[in-house]
């Protein structure tokens, strides 16, 4: 779905390295903000702070309590920052063990259909699951009574309880950081301006009014909270600035394109055009100049050769990938004029294989530094910034489909071919072909459903 903003990182650098008292004060700012974090993960990552987590003012009283931000002497304007990023980890952390304890609870053969209703119901309703993990009677709310008894009455609450425990036990883990590499920062705690000719940032320290100065490599100034990310060996800062940005309208872009992913050709449309054509090549020269680096590091190993200009190298190797990735992108939204695009999406379990697999010796790792999730990442930015929708389709059998009958066929390096009815294509055009195939066959369906719908509604209204 396409909406009017759309959120977009903005990334601000320091023009020269910080003096490195400078860049002390800032990490002891960075090692304070991951020891309050670990603090929450400690006291509200388990069962019993589950309660206490929504909406989390109960557990910002009770670390000012503590007396952990006077210990640490650290500003409050980084303390209840530290203390809001821990709980949103652990906030996620329940989401995710909630979805693996209902998968396990799907695939569990000798549940009953009753069984796994009354499971589904305890982790997704509010209170229950809290009050079930804590030995407590569930709170269910008024509305939901009835529903509730009716389950109770035909499974084993007692022995479907203590599963449930169970699994969250299983399913969770502990969360702790060891980085001291970076920190939130709000409003209050710096301000844009110059020290002399230079231009920058000042951020508050731990000491009463002072303050240190990043110069920056442009004059840009933001109101927002910011997260500041440190690289301590090269004296370098990275501001990292959340924005809401207006998508932009073009009233040409009308075409329905299906489009593919490959590792040497990157984008493939279903009339044949290919943008990213040297995708490959970027690939292999970032691969070879990885595998030679470790080469000669496990070689020379004793002599400590160091990693610093080998780790510049492979960042502007990785910065010239990523722009050529942008720039191909660009120049296919421009050229296509794309309204709507239907892309597959494979299961995780086929990527898995097919990057990691058996029988795959020869492209593994090139495969393993291959930037698929990153192209999806910035065709899923621009065209929210385009106000262009990104519609994902079955990707099962996708290139061995015939995109002319709809058979299985064969793949052949980079040339399909239908033993049925004798189509060939190159693969990744096929691919290209039935994802548009897919796509609009499943915008067909959901109109049919929607006037369906409007149809009942209309007569009801009659009626």
């Amino acid at each position: 779905m396409t909406t009017d903003k759309i959120c977009k990182t903005i990334h601000q650098y320091s023009a020269v390295p910080l003096p490195r008292e400078d860049m002390q004060k800032l990490l002891e700012i960075a090692e304070d903000y991951g020891r309050v974090k670990n603090y929450v993960y400690q006291r509200y990552g388990g069962i019993k702070g589950l309660p206490k987590l929504y909406p989390g003012y109960t557990v910002q009283n009770e670390m000012t309590e503590s007396g952990l931000r006077m210990e640490l002497e650290l500003p409050s304007v980084y303390f209840y920052l530290a203390v809001f990023d821990a709980l949103g980890d652990i906030k996620t952390q329940w989401a995710h063990t909630k979805k693996r304890v209902l998968e396990a609870v799907r695939e569990n053969p000798r549940f009953t259909a009753q069984d796994r209703h009354y499971l589904r119901f305890a982790v997704k309703v509010s209170g229950c699951f809290e009050a079930i993990l804590n030995g407590k009677e569930p709170a269910i709310p008024e509305a939901m009574q009835p529903q509730y008894e009716n389950i109770i009455n035909v499974v084993d609450v007692e022995n479907l309880n203590r599963y449930l425990c169970r699994q969250v036990r299983k399913k969770m883990s502990t969360l702790h950081t060891d980085k001291a590499d970076g920190f939130a920062v709000s409003k209050k705690a710096y301000r844009y301006g110059s020290s002399g000719e230079k231009h920058g940032i000042f951020f508050s320290t731990k000491e009463k009014r002072k303050r240190i100065f990043v110069p920056l490599t442009d004059e840009n100034e933001y109101e927002k909270q910011l997260y500041v990310k440190l690289r301590p060996e090269d004296g370098e800062v990275e501001i990292c600035v959340p924005m809401e940005i207006k998508a932009r309208m073009h009233k040409d872009y009308q075409n329905e394109i299906g489009l593919s992913i490959g590792i040497w050709q990157m984008l493939t449309t279903e009339s044949g055009h290919i943008y990213g054509a040297d995708l490959g090549e970027f690939h292999k020269e970032l691969a070879e100049f990885i595998s030679a680096g470790r080469r000669t590091y496990s070689r020379e190993k004793e002599n400590n050769p160091g990693r610093k200009k080998y780790r510049k190298q492979k960042e502007r190797l990785t910065a010239k990938l990523e722009t050529y990735v942008n720039q191909e992108i660009n120049r296919m939204l421009k050229e296509e004029k794309p309204g709507v695009i239907y892309i597959p999406k494979l299961p995780q379990a086929f990527c898995r294989k097919n990057l990691y697999g058996k029988g795959y010796g020869k492209i593994n790792y090139s495969s393993t530094i291959w930037k698929r999730g990153y192209i999806r990442e910035r065709l899923e930015l621009k065209c929210q910034e385009n106000h262009i929708r990104l519609i994902y389709v079955l990707g099962k059998d996708i290139s061995r489909e015939c995109s002319s009958c709809g058979s299985i066929g064969v793949c052949e390096k980079d040339r399909y071919r239908c033993s049925c009815c004798g189509y060939e294509a190159d693969r990744k055009v096929n691919a290209a072909k039935n994802a548009f195939k897919r796509g609009k066959l499943e915008n067909e369906m959901k109109a049919g459903q929607e006037g369906s719908a409007e149809n009942l509604s209309d007569c009801g209204e009659m009626d």
